[in-house]
C-alpha cells in the first residue's frame, strides 16, 4: 500500500523521511571498501585486532594453529599440556582482577568456597582458512540486517557476516553463522550434579547441520533461509531413552521444533520447544535458548554494543575434554573441577541484550562476551527481571586444526539461585566426536527431517 503524501503537514513529512533514511542503515549495515581494506592487516582475516595488548600478556596473532599436530584427535591431545599456570584468582585476591572479569565470573569466585580460576599463558589458537577470509571480506561491504534490525538479510556462505560490526544484532550473527565446519556428530552428556556428589546423565547423540559455512552459498535463499538444524537422540537417563528432538533455526523467523516420544512412535511438532522454556529432565534449570550458549531468534531482545575489553575466559580447554577423564571426577557438589578449567586473557567484544518492551522473556537482561579471534561465545551472564544476577553460563573453546576453525562445545551454567548447575555438550565419556562428519557426508540434510527422526526411532 502507497503512503498518501500530498495533505501531510511539513513535519510529518519530515519524519517519513528520517524513518526512510533510519530504516535504510539498518538494511545496509555494511562498511566501506576502504573499512574493510584493514582485515588481514591491522585486523585479522575475520576482525579481531591483529596485533597484541599494550603489556604483552596478548600476543599478536601469527594465524593460528594451522598445522595438525600428530596423533591429533579431538580429546586424545593438548598441544599445551606442559604450560603451567601464570596466578590464580580466588576470593583472597579477586578484587585485583576485577577489571578483567564479568560479574558472572566475580560473583562465582565470592558465592563458592574454593572457587578458583587459573590463568594461563595466551595462544591465539584459532586459525582461518584461505577462503573464510575471502568470504569474510566479501560480507564486509555486503553483508545487511533487514530493516527489523534483527533478521539477517544478505550474506554469503563460510564468511563472518559483519567482520568490523556497527550493532549488537551484528555480532550476535557472527556467532551464529562463524565458521565451525559443515557439520558435525558426537556423543555428548548434560549433566546435573547433586549436593552428595552424585548426578545425573543425560546422554545423546547430537548431530548439526550449518549449511552457512559451505562457500558455495551467495544468500539466504540458497539454503531455504536455514541457519542450522540440531538433531538428538536421546540415550539416557532410561524414562527417556529414545527420545528424539529436532531443531531448524531460521536467519528471518523463530524456529522449528519437533519431539518423537518412543511410547506413541509419533513426531509432534513443538511450539514450546524455544526461548525461555525449560529442557525436561533439569528441574527448570536450563531453557532452550541456552543450548550451545545462545540458541533461536534473535526478536525478543535488543541488542547494544557496548564494545570489546579484555577478559580471562576459558580458552584452549583441551584438558576438559580429555578422554582419559571420567565424569564422577570432573564435576564437584558445586563447580566443575577447578584443576580441569584453563583460563586466558583474550579480548572479548561485549553485547548487553535486554527485552524488548511488547516481549517477554525469564531472563530480562543477557551480557554476552564473543571472542574476537573466533565470535564463539565464551561468557554469558544473565539478570532476572528485578536486575538481579541469576545465572552465569561458561562456553569452552579450543582450536580444531582438521577443520580449521576454535570448537565450542562444553558449556557449564551456575544457578546462583538454586545453587545448583549444569554442564552441557560434554564429550569426555563420548565414543566419538566427529568435526568433519558434514564435510566427509556422516552428516547430510537428509538426516534432519521429521519422517527420518520416526524412521530412526522405529529402528
Amino acid at each position: 500500500m502507497s503512503v498518501r503524501t500530498r495533505n501531510l503537514p511539513r513535519v510529518g513529512l519530515i519524519c517519513l523521511a528520517v524513518a526512510a533514511v533510519l530504516a535504510s542503515a539498518t538494511a545496509r549495515a555494511a562498511v566501506s571498501e576502504g573499512e574493510a581494506a584493514a582485515l588481514g592487516k591491522a585486523l585479522t582475516p575475520i576482525g579481531a585486532e591483529a596485533e597484541g595488548s599494550k603489556d604483552g600478556a596478548i600476543p599478536a596473532w601469527k594465524g593460528g594453529m594451522t598445522q595438525t599436530p600428530a596423533g591429533w584427535k579431538p580429546g586424545r591431545l593438548d598441544p599445551f599440556k606442559d604450560d603451567k599456570p601464570l596466578f590464580s584468582i580466588d576470593a583472597s585476591n579477586v578484587d585485583k582482577y576485577a577489571d578483567k572479569l564479568s560479574a558472572g565470573q566475580l560473583a562465582l569466585i565470592k558465592a563458592y568456597k574454593g572457587y578458583r580460576m587459573d590463568v594461563y599463558p595466551t595462544h591465539r589458537s584459532c586459525p582461518v582458512p584461505d577462503f573464510v577470509a575471502t568470504q569474510t571480506k566479501k560480507n564486509a561491504t555486503a553483508a545487511k540486517l533487514g530493516g527489523d534490525g534483527w533478521q539477517l538479510e544478505q550474506v554469503f556462505g563460510a564468511g563472518i557476516p559483519f567482520p568490523i560490526p556497527k550493532s549488537g544484532a551484528e555480532v550476535m550473527w557472527n556467532y551464529k553463522l562463524r565458521y565451525t565446519g559443515l557439520g558435525r556428530r558426537a556423543q555428548i552428556s548434560a549433566l546435573m550434579p547433586e549436593k552428595d556428589g552424585s548426578y545425573v546423565e543425560n546422554k545423546q547423540w547430537s548431530y548439526e547441520l550449518y549449511p552457512f559455512n559451505d562457500p558455495k552459498v551467495t544468500g539466504p535463499a540458497d539454503v531455504g533461509g536455514v541457519e542450522s538444524k540440531l538433531l538428538y537422540d536421546v540415550l539416557t537417563p532410561p524414562s527417556r531413552a529414545g527420545e528424539g528432538y529436532l531443531i531448524h533455526a531460521y536467519i528471518d523467523k523463530p524456529q522449528d521444533a519437533w519431539i518423537y516420544f518412543p511410547g506413541q512412535r509419533r513426531v509432534r511438532r513443538s511450539p514450546t520447544f524455544a526461548y525461555d522454556n525449560p529442557i525436561a529432565g533439569f528441574d527448570n534449570l536450563y531453557f532452550v535458548d541456552q543450548i550451545n550458549m545462545f540458541t533461536g531468534a534473535l526478536d525478543r531482545y535488543d541488542y547494544k554494543l557496548i564494545g570489546k575489553k579484555e577478559m580471562y575466559v576459558s580458552y584452549n580447554s583441551y584438558k576438559l575434554i580429555d578422554k582419559k577423564n571420567k565424569f564422577k571426577d570432573m564435576l564437584g557438589p558445586e563447580y566443575v573441577n577447578r584443576d580441569l578449567m584453563r583460563y586466558e586473557p583474550h579480548r572479548v567484544w561485549v553485547v548487553e541484550a535486554t527485552v524488548k518492551a511488547d516481549k517477554r522473556h525469564s531472563f530480562a537482561k543477557r551480557v554476552f562476551h564473543f571472542d574476537e579471534d573466533s565470535w564463539a561465545l565464551l561468557q554469558v551472564d544473565m539478570y532476572d527481571a528485578k536486575g538481579n544476577l541469576w545465572r552465569v553460563q561458561e562456553g569452552s573453546l579450543w582450536a580444531a586444526p582438521d577443520v580449521g576453525a576454535c570448537m565450542a562445545y562444553e558449556t557449564q551454567m551456575y544457578d546462583l539461585v538454586a545453587r545448583r548447575y549444569v554442564v552441557d555438550n560434554w564429550t569426555a565419556e563420548g565414543e566419538v566426536l566427529d568435526l568433519t562428519a558434514g564435510k566427509e557426508g556422516r552428516v547430510t540434510a537428509a538426516n534432519f527431517t521429521p519422517d527420518e527422526m520416526r524412521r530412526r526411532g522405529e529402528r
